[in-house]
């Protein structure tokens, strides 16, 4: 497909995100939800997000659908409205964790779950061959605010999350990123009995405090702000609230496969075992705690995790940074995941040191190497034939979202390219810090190597982490 990638459309505004193309996508939904019924909009605090987001509506209306703008919201807020006011559907523009000249889409269906790829397709098939309708004067949507969905959002969670008892009044280090997040997870964290301070936390899409992603690297420099709080944990969402980084204050970012396998842990003891979906980038400590626990592993592409929940009927989906738990909804919430923790930390008298002290911690990398977007296929088939051509005869190779080889000795490398920017993504774990260096180090000298025969310099962001 050419517009919807790893996770809805997303682009840089104005050269593959314009406001022509956000009205014609509004008339490419209606068609595809048969030019009737009601849907609910929201977005995050991009400086283009308004912009957008009203283009989307007229598209919408002029092909029949009736929209209810919810205003700034966290993208899972959206999706819990959906269901809760009975919509056929609704609509988020964002980019997520990308810099704050990008922006887009993610399209949810009345259960607020994310559209599939087949869908995604037809919708695109749409907008390519300009297919969709425009229905006459009588038939046209109407426009109108969707006040308190913010306020609708936290009062069931909070109520849903409210610890039994309290063992700890824990205090947290919240960085929201300036962005959507801060006008609903403090409240939650108080709600639920926390004491919060939060860093990064005035609305401004511009995105002054640091960048979106909550990565290792964009993080580490708050670390000793948390330590010198004497905080509990230190927790940071992306830029529209679908994705949470988790900081322990005393050994740093804690690995995303760790919190995984906590969530899974506590899932599948509350249930007696069953189903739980991962994305491929996932490392042996989920495997080894869903064994343990009594649970059978589904391996899913990243950003399609909701369609193997669903097609497996499982308890819990999770890639790194983000979690869908169906008992509260069928869509992605680091909010809900933030008042687990927290829940987990109050009723059981724990540090998240202390809850995470039976999960598996392995070394492991991750890392993108940034490219023009011309070259971004390019140097991911360079790299996916180089590191292909060295494995052994015993690894086992997987292909269902980029490449990845598992090694005899339990290491494993993942190379695919990103689907929502022009990057190409390193993933490598292993038992020692030595065999993730050299996994690593490899593939970066051959895409150096790559890049150098092509007048490029290689340039990279991420982190290894012991």
């Amino acid at each position: 497909m050419k517009l919807f990638g790893t996770s809805g459309i997303r682009g840089v505004y104005l050269r593959d995100i314009t406001p022509e193309l956000m009205h014609k996508l509004g008339l490419a939904l209606s068609t595809f939800l048969g030019n009737k019924g009601s849907i609910i909009i929201g977005g995050d605090c991009r400086l283009s997000t308004q912009l957008l987001k009203l283009s989307l509506a007229t598209g919408l209306m002029a092909g029949g659908i009736t929209v209810f703008d919810a205003g700034l919201i966290p993208i899972p807020v959206l999706a819990y409205g959906i269901v809760r006011h009975g919509c056929i559907g609704g609509v988020y523009v964002t980019a997520s964790h990308n810099p704050p000249e990008y922006n887009g889409v993610k399209v949810f269906d009345a259960r607020g779950l994310e559209l599939r790829s087949s869908d995604e397709k037809y919708i695109e098939e749409l907008i390519e061959g300009n297919s969709f309708k425009y229905v006459d004067w009588p038939s046209l949507g109407s426009y109108s605010i969707l006040d308190g969905l913010n306020e609708e959002y936290l009062k069931e969670l909070s109520r849903r999350l409210m610890p039994s008892e309290i063992r700890k009044r824990i205090k947290v280090l919240l960085d929201t990123a300036n962005c959507a997040a801060s006008i609903t997870t403090p409240k939650l964290l108080s709600n639920l009995g926390a004491h919060v301070i939060t860093i990064n936390s005035n609305i401004d899409g511009r995105f002054p405090g640091r960048e979106p992603e909550p990565r290792p690297d964009v993080l580490e420099r708050y670390i000793p702000v948390a330590r010198s709080l004497d905080v509990d944990v230190y927790l940071a969402h992306d830029g529209d609230g679908d994705r949470l980084a988790v900081i322990d204050p005393v050994d740093g970012f804690v690995k995303q496969d760790r919190i995984i396998a906590l969530m899974f842990k506590y899932k599948l003891i509350k249930e007696g075992g069953g189903y739980v979906v991962a994305s491929i980038d996932c490392g042996n400590a989920v495997r080894e705690v869903v064994e343990k626990y009594g649970g059978k592993l589904i391996v899913s592409k990243l950003g399609k995790i909701h369609e193997a929940l669903i097609e497996h009927n499982a308890l819990m989906a999770a890639e790194p940074w983000k979690l869908i738990d169906p008992s509260w909804g069928l869509w992605i919430d680091s909010i809900y995941q933030v008042g687990l923790i927290a829940r987990m930390m109050i009723e059981e008298g724990k540090s998240i040191n202390e809850l995470l002290r039976d999960i598996p911690n392995y070394p492991q990398a991750r890392y993108s190497i940034k490219v023009p977007s011309n070259l971004k296929m390019g140097v991911y088939e360079y790299l996916r034939d180089y590191i292909e051509s060295k494995a052994p005869n015993t690894a086992s190779v997987l292909r269902i979202d980029g490449l990845r080889i598992d090694y005899d000795d339990s290491s494993w490398v993942l190379i695919r390219p990103s689907g929502t920017e022009a990057k190409v993504r390193i993933y490598a774990e292993g038992k020692d810090v030595r065999r993730v260096k050299e996994l690593v180090d490899d593939v970066i000298r051959a895409c150096r190597g790559y890049l150098k025969s092509r007048g490029m310099e290689l340039e990279l962001d991420g982190a290894l982490i012991p």
